[in-house]
């Protein structure tokens, strides 16, 4: 009687169990399980990166910040992270979906930024720590970027756009400071940088 059917059927099947324990099961307990909603939620927070906030990225890539902040929440026991209130989770590999390139940083001179918008929502405060960062952060070694802004002479009336500099921090009277075109993009960057309540995690 012919047993190689059987033979090739019972290697077969060996093969395959090994593969579902050593690859599909793994893959299945590390990846978030969402729903339809989540990642139709997802892709249209992809799409809104669009316009101004995509060209902030490329000031934020360009002016080298990836190099002293990160943007990845590690999970607990690799760092206090979550602790230091830098986001309320770690970040999966599903928040860097469609990103070109992914901007996890290669060092922490300064806070992670991962989940900065949430963490700090007001575009003024951003303008004034990108101006000079000791406005908001005494003590901070961040180098300013007062090149992104434009110090001009009054004329008529003060522009809205125009910082509130602190009176320790004003410039002669009838000067002001005004965001460049850069300024404003990086800044809407920075606030759509935001991680919370984006995936739904189902998986142990």
């Amino acid at each position: 009687m012919n047993q190689a059917p059987t033979i090739f059927l019972g290697v077969f099947l060996s093969f395959a169990s090994a593969w579902l324990g050593l690859v599909v099961a793994p893959y299945l307990q590390l990846t978030p399980q969402r729903s339809a909603n989540a990642i139709a939620s997802d892709a249209q927070d992809r799409a809104a990166l669009g316009g101004i906030a995509a060209q902030g990225r490329d000031v934020y890539l360009a002016n080298g910040c990836v190099y002293c902040h990160s943007q990845q929440v590690r999970p607990e026991g690799f760092g206090s992270d979550i602790d230091r209130g830098w986001g309320p989770r770690r970040t999966v590999a599903q928040d860097y979906a469609g990103e070109r390139p992914v901007l996890l940083g290669t060092m922490r001179t300064g806070p992670d930024l991962a989940n900065i918008g949430a963490r700090q929502p007001s575009a003024t405060w951003h303008h004034l720590h990108l101006y000079n960062p000791r406005i908001t952060s005494p003590g901070s070694i961040m180098p300013r970027f007062a090149f992104l802004y434009e110090h001009r002479k009054i004329v008529g009336q003060r522009s809205n756009a125009s910082l509130k500099l602190p009176p320790e921090w004003e410039l002669e009277p009838g000067y002001e400071v005004v965001p460049s075109g850069e300024a404003k993009a990086l800044v809407a960057y920075l606030l759509s940088l935001d991680r919370t309540g984006s995936l739904e995690e189902t998986a142990p």
